[in-house]
């Protein structure tokens, strides 16, 4: 009880006074095992510690050769105050530790980026880039008002979500050359038509300029109002002055089950029948384009007019191996050497409209 209420009864000098005297054992043992201008040899006996202190404050060449407990007085307080400082390990010893989780983190992140590339669109591949000049084109040419049929109103060819038709069309029959022309056919421009056939359809259309079938936004323009046509058909005044009505590819309920899952048709006095349902699904959507370049392309086989739906499908998508054969099959202008007659004349009407000859 005596004793341990001598301990308790100590002053903060006694404290202190024991405090340097233990430090400077433990430097007396440090310097042991230290050689001159040296570091403490690790792993040496040192008596009841059984390791060797890493000082914070490297000793002088004065204070080692001195020895004994009368060390430097800022480096006795400096062990009081701050304590020993503990070694930073290398980093490589961190690699050595954790290697198999450094190397299991490396092989995920080449998967994923491995991955990422054969599965996203496209995969690397793209389109030519002529493709991006006429697009820009459509993107101008379909400003124009009249481009929807009359009176249907059907406007797929300039739709934002289906106006790749046009450039795919340009693609596949002119190579995306406003300036093609075809002798056999006498076809010209962008979206090759007789220029006959095309002035007849630009009458439709109010272009406040003579049509020049040169000129890649009216190429456009014509081709983009021949398009819904086709599709939607059109309503023309006979000689007597009743409607003559055309029916478009949605005016037979056959065509409509394909493009929409559904043979229904709406009918209406004086317009021409129109699938009941939209045709919003791809695959709809793709049957549609090839039977649209059938009839724009008179004549075209029917393995050369899917062509232009598995284009229109992958719009999005250039990688795809059904695009890329496409493609490479494309020589020269990329031209499909086949009579176009998208265009008849209707003698009783004394006009020119799309005939969608069935």
């Amino acid at each position: 009880m005596t004793q341990d209420f001598e301990y308790i009864s100590y002053n903060e000098t006694d404290r202190i006074a024991m405090l340097e005297s233990r430090a400077a054992e433990l430097e007396r043992r440090l310097l042991e095992v230290t050689p001159p201008g040296g570091m403490p040899r690790w792993g040496a006996n040192t008596g009841e510690e059984g390791r060797a202190v890493k000082e914070e404050v490297p000793p002088s060449a004065d204070e080692v050769s001195g020895g004994g407990s009368h060390g430097s007085d800022g480096r006795t307080e400096a062990l009081i105050n701050r304590g020993r400082q503990r070694a930073k390990q290398p980093r490589t010893r961190w690699l050595r530790a954790h290697w198999r989780a450094a190397g299991l983190g490396a092989a995920v992140v080449f998967l994923v980026t491995l991955v990422l590339v054969l599965v996203l669109p496209g995969g690397g591949a793209s389109w030519p880039a002529s493709v991006a000049q006429v697009q820009t084109e459509i993107t101008q040419a379909c400003q124009n008002p009249n481009e929807p049929a009359e009176p249907s109103q059907v406007n797929f060819a300039c739709a934002k979500s289906t106006q790749s038709i046009l450039w795919v069309f340009s693609l596949l029959t002119s190579g995306d050359n406003p300036n093609f022309v075809d002798p056999p056919t006498g076809r010209k421009g962008l979206e090759p038509i007789q220029p006959n056939q095309g002035g007849d359809i630009a009458w439709s259309l109010n272009l406040h300029h003579p049509y020049d079938p040169a000129n890649a936004i009216d190429s456009l323009q014509v081709a983009a109002r021949a398009i819904n046509n086709i599709i939607g058909g059109a309503t023309l005044t006979s000689s007597t002055g009743a409607p003559l009505v055309e029916p478009g590819l949605e005016s037979k309920a056959a065509n409509c089950l394909r493009y929409t899952g559904s043979a229904g048709v709406v009918t209406r006095q004086g317009f021409p029948a129109r699938c009941a349902k939209p045709v919003t699904s791809q695959a709809g959507q793709a049957a549609l384009v090839s039977d649209v370049f059938q009839q724009w392309m008179g004549g075209t086989p029917t393995q050369i007019a899917a062509q232009a739906g598995v284009l229109f499908a992958n719009a999005d998508n250039p990688g795809n191996p059904g695009v890329q054969a496409i493609l490479g099959g494309l020589t020269g202008a990329a031209v499909l050497s086949v009579a176009c007659d998208p265009v008849r004349r209707d003698v009783s009407g004394g006009k020119t409209t799309i005939s969608n000859m069935f």
